[in-house]
């Protein structure tokens, strides 16, 4: 036999790949990266709008560039979202608590 078949059969290997499949799995499908993302995205495109709006749109917010301001907004909360989620990223259950479920 090779050594590839001899390790693939070993526990601690099994448990190791399967851990970092659900590792995987828990950062793939984290909800702030998804919402950080989108706000991020919406932020840029609001943002512009507000950089471009003419002298009738800033008129009709009274004065205020209303779109530039919300895509800011959006922006800043998008970005505070990711960096959540860098900084304090999930962590799987491990194969104990996943098997107790």
């Amino acid at each position: 036999m090779d050594q590839h078949s001899e390790r693939a059969n070993d526990p601690q290997v099994v448990e190791t790949e399967n851990e970092r499949k659900r590792s995987a799995a828990a950062r793939l499908f984290d909800i702030r990266r998804v919402i950080g993302g989108l706000f991020v995205v919406y932020g840029v495109i609001v943002g512009l709008v507000g950089l471009f709006d003419s002298a009738a749109e800033i008129d009709k917010a009274q004065g205020v560039r209303i779109n530039l301001w919300a895509g800011l907004a959006m922006l800043a909360f998008g970005l505070f979202m990711l960096a959540w989620q860098w900084l304090r990223p999930v962590v799987p259950p491990s194969a104990e608590e996943a098997r107790e479920v």
